[in-house]
């Protein structure tokens, strides 16, 4: 075909095309981005992979059933590596770049407070998936921030009672994580449990991500102590329960692990978590026990999808995405003023009994548990090797949470408004 020929063909084709009515161009489907800053690596990275686990699943659920406000969730993830520096950079990008309306997660209250500072700068929200310290929603408490778990002072209300009755007067020592919520879970246990003298209940602090705690746990042993807390966290409480149980000291004391976790259990092994004791806000059996229905269909489709029962890091990031998706579509909106206003006071069922958002200072009032380990055959014949708690103390969220005289007095010694912060108005 002659140059002079195509070219007058191609110009018939395109006149031809541009003749035909016109069809309106189908949208791409609308989406909208959630930010999950949260621990891929690191000493927590366990109980990062369960919410990740959780996340995803929450998604699944919520995009087959519509999605939030017609628009479909993409979840956003950003390692903190439990940093606060590294997740505070994380917010920042998120909600800037990436326009998330809503960041979640967390394994570190040093790292949940940086988020939320973020947060509030940014007019976003927060929600703390595992953030133990009383801070969170203490001291540092603002409108943009809310806590789906239970706190320090939770662990040592429900806790304190099986250590008022069965180790009055004995002495205690304690190995704490250095950062915020081992300094306040230390705290809130020397207060329920008058131990408050230092040099009668001795401690050594140590760093996150330690390695070692050979030579904490030989002071312990040197104390003559009856009761050892261990106020550590992930791999550190694996570490800390083996080493410790490999010398010996479950002989001799008692062993109290103030917040414990399925994977964490695990980690140390059955033999030496056997006796152990702690407390949890969920647990996979609970749902089962109580009879809880959407607890109960939650450990089951992540059984199906993980060959694993979840933990209680995935059971919160779950709640956190569902409470969110219905928080929007209260407010019919994502504007951040409209969904904090009617998340607070709200009830919900998330997946056991009825927990609230506390108008007052966004925590989720919520049962706690106090749980004792299984013997190790026990442990072993359950599947998964999973089964590891025995409940010994069940305590309603009014009862075990810190109650508004105190924390107003909490807010006044670190200067703060009995209040939380109004609204940014930044955008």
């Amino acid at each position: 075909m002659g140059k002079a020929l195509f070219c007058m063909c191609l110009v018939l084709s395109i006149t031809a095309l541009l003749a035909q009515p016109a069809v309106a161009a189908v949208p791409a489907q609308e989406v909208v981005k959630i930010g999950l800053n949260y621990p891929e690596t690191g000493p927590y990275a366990k109980q990062g992979l369960d919410q990740r686990r959780a996340a995803d699943l929450a998604v699944e659920d919520i995009n087959a059933a519509g999605g939030i406000l017609g628009k479909k969730v993409q979840l956003v993830y950003r390692d903190t590596k439990s940093n606060a520096k590294i997740a505070r950079a994380n917010a920042t990008e998120l909600y800037d770049n990436e326009g998330v309306p809503m960041i979640f997660g967390g394994s570190s209250s040093a790292v949940a407070i940086a988020t939320g500072e973020v947060a509030l700068q940014k007019n976003r929200l927060f929600f703390g998936t595992l953030t133990y310290s009383t801070e969170t929603t203490g001291e540092y408490g603002h409108r943009h921030i809310f806590r789906e778990c239970y706190d320090a002072y939770a662990t040592g209300k429900v806790l304190s009672e099986y250590l008022k009755k069965n180790f009055s007067g004995k002495k205690y020592f304690y190995i704490t994580a250095n950062y915020t919520w081992g300094w306040t879970t230390e705290s809130v246990l020397r207060n329920f449990t008058n131990t408050k003298d230092i040099t009668a209940h001795p401690e050594v602090l140590t760093e996150l991500g330690a390695k070692d705690f050979k030579e904490a746990l030989k002071e312990a042993k040197e104390s003559k102590a009856t009761v050892l807390v261990l106020s550590l966290f992930g791999r550190d409480m694996e570490i800390a329960v083996h080493q410790a149980y490999e010398m010996g000291l479950k002989n001799q004391m008692q062993i109290i692990v103030p917040s414990l976790n399925d994977d964490m259990a695990q980690g140390a092994g059955p033999e030496a978590m056997e006796g152990v004791i702690g407390t949890l806000p969920w647990i996979w059996s609970v749902p089962f026990t109580y009879n809880y229905p959407k607890g109960i269909a939650f450990v089951k489709k992540f059984e199906a999808k993980y060959q694993r029962y979840p933990t209680t890091s995935g059971a919160s990031a779950y709640v956190i995405m569902q409470e969110y998706k219905e928080a929007v579509e209260r407010a019919k909106t994502f504007e951040t003023k409209a969904v904090i206003k009617t998340l607070e006071g709200h009830s919900y069922i998330g997946l056991k009994d009825e927990q609230q958002w506390r108008a007052w200072d966004h925590q989720s009032l919520q049962t706690v548990y106090a749980v004792k380990c299984k013997p190790a055959a026990e442990v072993k014949k359950s599947k998964y090797q999973q089964d590891y708690f025995d409940i010994i103390n069940v305590m309603k969220g009014e009862e075990a949470a810190v109650d508004r005289k105190e924390w107003n007095e909490i807010r006044e010694m670190v200067g703060m408004k009995h209040e939380l912060d109004e609204f940014s108005e930044k955008k």
